[in-house]
């Protein structure tokens, strides 16, 4: 088609019975047996800022006591971390998504919503903001580089509304460094606020569009013992977070 070479959909089809055909084989030559001390192999994680931030420095501590010779790959999901995990090139991926498709296992680990932070100098730090005050605001938006939005900026448009966007950017990670010094303000989830420490002042959104950080697994490793064990280590870490909130 144009020019080009485009699968039919049986060729699609068989691609994706082959795929569920090789994560069974897979889950089958797994050993049955793990001990989390004595374990040298490899876990590949897809995700993004946020679960960088919030959940891997705690998991990792941990790691390094009850599993020191697992290694640990973190791969950037942006909005490609679906097929990662599908072509196999993660073995869980972590993010406020969802995917409702056959063969992926899913489960809860955080819940989060949007709070405005703004340096401390801002004129506009330590006010109540109602909806009105808020989209006036002068805003740096985080795009997260993809075609991914926060839940806050489709809650908005719902109303008609947008904020008055003034700069983008692809990451939280320098956030602060945008906003110091200016009028501008961000809106993040709570935990990545809270990871700013004293270098923003937050303040309550109005519109906080609570979202969940969901992981999902394949076939492929679900009856896997070492990731059964990994998958329940990474949701401790993540009740431990949630109930220090």
């Amino acid at each position: 088609q144009g020019g080009g070479i485009v699968a039919t959909e049986r060729c699609n089809e068989i691609v994706a019975e082959t795929q569920r055909l090789s994560d069974e084989f897979s889950a089958l030559i797994e050993p049955r047996v793990f001990d989390p001390a004595e374990a040298r192999a490899e876990v590949r994680l897809s995700c993004n800022y946020y679960e960088r931030v919030v959940l891997l420095p705690p998991l990792i501590r941990r790691l390094r006591k009850s599993a020191p010779y697992l290694r640990l790959n973190i791969i950037s999901s942006t909005v490609e971390g679906r097929n990662q995990l599908s072509r196999g090139e993660s073995d869980l991926l972590i993010g406020p998504i969802e995917i409702n498709d056959a063969g992926f296992y899913r489960r809860r680990l955080l819940e989060d919503e949007y709070v405005c932070v703004m340096a401390p100098e801002n004129p506009l730090a330590g006010q109540v903001f109602d909806l009105e005050r808020y989209v006036n605001a002068p805003h740096a938006v985080v795009t997260y580089g993809g075609n991914w939005k926060s839940s806050y900026l489709g809650a908005l448009e719902t109303l008609g509304l947008s904020p008055n966007t003034v700069i983008e950017v692809p990451s939280p990670a320098n956030l602060p460094s945008v906003l110091g010094g200016t009028d501008l303000i961000g809106t993040v989830p709570r935990r990545t606020a809270q990871a700013f420490g004293a270098a923003v002042v937050t303040v309550e959104c109005p519109v906080p569009s609570p979202f969940g950080i969901d992981l999902y697994w394949t076939v492929r490793t679900h009856h896997s013992p070492m990731h059964r064990w990994f998958r329940a280590e990474l949701a401790s870490v993540a009740a431990q977070t949630a109930s220090a909130a």
